[in-house]
């Protein structure tokens, strides 16, 4: 189904730290639309006939569409409307869920998600839905799906958004030296410096910023600005940190 290719609520500024900014819409991807799964299609004719079902899946089609192009508010009004006659289609839910979330509406998208992942788990799902119980302060539900994603063995981009939104929480509650403990696991140097790679480092350095490790902080802002000197506000943040 659909793949939301953004930073789980942008990530490398927002999911560490910056609490107060729970929810910002911002840093996603440009990507042409997803074409509508055919096994979504003979799922939704199975469970409504070939005339009712075929029409749904345009329409889902079109909200999927209009979720890749950021109208979420569009996306969110589509899937709403089939969900009721399709509660059994996972990737209804799907759609749902991430327009949900890119409104900010992060109850109602975790209920979303949460259907969605009941009837056909999808890791990729997982730091989002993190994500939506972190923003409502819903610490043990962050702990439970934290540990779904370690569980679930997934990609290594997974496992960091699910690690950034981890260590927000934890941030988020005062824990900021276990925040910290939670993303020194990223300290070492991959072969390939991957987009994800850089948002933990980013994380890592802004909690160390936070807890008054000016040296440390600087050492991570640098190891980002070695591989992108542009990244998000890496230089602004290298100047402000205390020599």
């Amino acid at each position: 189904m659909w793949i939301d290719e953004g930073s789980v609520r942008d990530a490398a500024v927002d999911a560490a730290a910056r609490g107060a900014t729970v929810g910002a819409v911002t840093s996603k991807k440009r990507h042409e639309p997803t074409p509508l799964d055919p096994e979504v299609t003979s799922e939704m004719v199975d469970a409504l006939g070939q005339q009712r079902g075929a029409r749904l899946a345009e329409r889902l089609a079109q909200a999927s569409e209009a979720l890749d192009r950021e109208r979420y508010q569009e996306a969110r009004r589509i899937s709403t409307s089939i969900s009721k006659e399709t509660p059994s289609v996972a990737a209804v839910h799907e759609v749902l869920g991430l327009s949900s979330y890119r409104l900010g509406k992060y109850k109602q998208a975790a209920s979303a998600l949460e259907v969605a992942q009941e009837l056909h788990p999808n890791p990729s799902l997982l730091p989002i839905l993190a994500d939506c119980h972190r923003a409502q302060a819903r610490w043990s539900a962050v702990d439970r799906v934290w540990a779904e994603i370690r569980a679930a063995s997934p990609s290594h981009e997974i496992m960091a958004e699910g690690r950034i939104v981890a260590a927000g929480a934890l941030a988020d509650q005062g824990d900021l030296a276990g925040a910290i403990e939670l993303m020194s696991s990223t300290k070492k140097s991959p072969k390939v410096i991957r987009d994800h790679t850089l948002r933990q480092w980013y994380v890592l350095a802004d909690l160390y910023d936070r807890v008054g490790d000016p040296i440390s902080a600087r050492q991570w802002f640098t190891k980002v600005a070695q591989h992108d000197p542009d990244y998000e506000d890496v230089q602004q943040r290298l100047r402000s940190v205390r020599r």
